[in-house]
């Protein structure tokens, strides 16, 4: 695919200069396939999380940080031994091979309490390891400059996703049945793969916006540090431990809303097949709200008011619904609510979380990067869950979760400001430098 063959109409709409149309819709298409894969089976682990039990979802959550905790040494020592430009190979196949696994269990053991635990917790993990290796390759192929203007574009291949795969649930589920939408994923997944390797083949040829020689010398090298750099790395950095602070904040607003979501929808709606629907008619709501934010709003609020902007709006409008869902608990606010946080988090907040990790070494975009993606992460999923369990026990309903929900907002809207604004003199500094 020739870059002098970019549509410029194209290019010009999603903010591309010349060269990175094709690298920039190959991020895009990347993305598609992610999420069209994890969007099919997110409501049947809904539905799963459910049949496990709403009062055992805090176990469930436990279980995925253990997960987490085991996962990411194994991770890291294959990203210090496996050159750069493979790494991905390993992980997506090593993913891929257990969809088929589950594909093959749930044909024979459908109904299995403990196999839908199992795989409750196994997507959770997958998900998250996907998605965060998935940003590494984007921080790693595209500079901060192209960052800023590039990756609403390409996260809105998630949103594309997102949207695809709830209808190819709903129009294969009755042909394919579970296990064969988990064979389905298996394949987008490898599919992801070859859109990798076009992006890490433009990299290795210099890349657009990054003079000087070919890229090939450090992508064939592993990267640096051992399976524990990465936490070091965070451990060490008030950047990273900020960034690490703004995630565990996401997360337990995320939590909160959540597990009450979890409770109403098992109260309203007891059969499975409509629990389903439900969150499927939700996850459609989502990302087609963060599809249009994305093509039309977040490219351009970050060019023009900067990452800060995207990472504080959201927390701002999270805060006030959570004070609006305790002045009124009931499912409707609360359903509004969760989709105002998930598509400000598609549109918003993960592009701009990713921003901030543009101008780092490769050690702090893979190492600590996938630390705080996924154990930082679901340590902020545990300690709100449990949180949550406490705050259950006090007998004050959702009013008193959303109260405390709201002063969580208000300080992850405050963190959001400090980084945005850090990120953002950061790649003033790097366009100065390119235009001299």
């Amino acid at each position: 695919m020739p870059d002098a063959t970019s549509p410029s109409r194209l290019a010009r709409l999603i903010n591309a200069e010349a060269g990175e149309f094709w690298p920039a819709l190959a991020g895009f298409a990347l993305f598609f396939c992610l999420f069209a894969g994890y969007f099919m089976l997110r409501p049947i682990r809904e539905s799963m999380g459910i049949q496990g039990g709403v009062e055992n979802l805090q176990w469930l959550f436990t279980a995925t940080f253990v997960a987490m905790l085991l996962a990411v040494p194994v991770f890291a020592w294959l990203n210090s031994t496996v050159a750069r430009i493979h790494y991905i190979d390993w992980v997506y196949g090593f993913f891929g091979l257990n969809l088929l696994l589950f594909a093959g269990l749930f044909a024979v053991l459908r109904d299995s309490v403990w196999l839908a635990r199992a795989f409750y917790v196994w997507i959770s993990v997958y998900n998250l390891f996907v998605v965060s290796v998935a940003w590494s390759l984007m921080a790693d192929v595209f500079d901060a400059r192209q960052a800023k203007r590039l990756f609403a574009f390409i996260a809105a291949g998630a949103s594309v996703g997102g949207l695809a795969g709830p209808a190819f649930s709903a129009l294969l589920i009755g042909a394919l049945g579970e296990a064969g939408l988990m064979a389905l994923a298996a394949a987008l997944l490898l599919l992801a793969v070859g859109f990798k390797h076009y992006l890490m083949g433009w990299r290795e040829r210099g890349g657009a916006g990054r003079p000087g020689a070919p890229q090939t010398e450090h992508t064939r090298k592993p990267v640096p540090g051992n399976p524990f750099s990465g936490l070091t790395r965070v451990l060490g950095s008030r950047y990273l431990l900020g960034i690490s602070s703004f995630v565990i904040l996401l997360a337990t607003v995320t939590t909160f809303l959540y597990f009450e979501q979890a409770r109403l929808v098992a109260e309203l709606f007891p059969e499975r097949d409509t629990q389903v629907r439900v969150f499927g008619a939700i996850d459609f709501t989502v990302q087609a709200g963060a599809l249009l934010a994305q093509l039309f709003v977040t490219g351009r609020v970050a060019q023009q008011l900067g990452i800060r902007v995207l990472l504080t709006a959201v927390p701002a409008l999270v805060c006030l619904g959570f004070l609006g869902l305790a002045l009124a608990p009931v499912f409707a606010m609360l359903a509004g609510l969760m989709i105002v946080r998930r598509i400000g988090e598609y549109a918003f907040i993960r592009p701009g979380r990713e921003m901030l990790f543009a101008p780092l070494d490769a050690e702090s975009k893979y190492k600590a990067k996938n630390v705080i993606d996924t154990v930082v992460y679901r340590g902020g999923d545990v300690l709100s869950a449990w949180v949550k369990s406490a705050l259950d026990t006090l007998g004050q309903g959702t009013t008193l979760i959303a109260l405390v929900g709201a002063v969580c907002a208000a300080v992850w809207g405050v963190l959001g400001w400090y980084l945005g604004g850090r990120a953002d003199r950061t790649a003033g500094k790097a366009a100065v430098t390119v235009a001299r």
